[in-house]
Formats: C-alpha cells, sequence, structure tokens
C-alpha cells in the first residue's frame, strides 16, 4: 500500500502534516508531499486514512494494490 499526494488539487491547508508529520511534508510552496516513497504498515495507514478524511481537497489517495 501507498499514500500519494494530487498535486493539482493540494491547496496547501497543511492538515495532512499536522496530523501525520511522518507521513507528510511541506514543499517550497507549502503544499504537501510524501516523504520517501509513500509505503505504508497498519500503524501508518491508520494516519494516512486520517489525514485522507482530513483533507478538503481530497488530495490524499491510498492506493491499496500490494
Amino acid at each position: 500500500m501507498k499514500v500519494l499526494i494530487d498535486a493539482d488539487r493540494c491547496q496547501g491547508h497543511g492538515r495532512c502534516f499536522s496530523l501525520a508529520p511522518t507521513l507528510f511534508e511541506f514543499d517550497e510552496l507549502g503544499n504537501g508531499v510524501v516523504i520517501g516513497d509513500g509505503r505504508l504498515d497498519s500503524q501508518t495507514l491508520e494516519l494516512a486514512r486520517l489525514a485522507q478524511v482530513n483533507c478538503p481537497e481530497h488530495a490524499i489517495e491510498i492506493d491499496e494494490a500490494p
């Protein structure tokens, strides 16, 4: 599983990196970006889902393919 951010949708509200700073950071424009390769385990999946439901732009996607 991986978490992704759609850069075209992200407006830089910062909820993702506020809620899950181990998964997300911000770029030079203040938009959210995924740290590393975005791979999730059971613990980080919960954080990714929390960030996903709190993103006002629905820019966070979770690819649940193995």
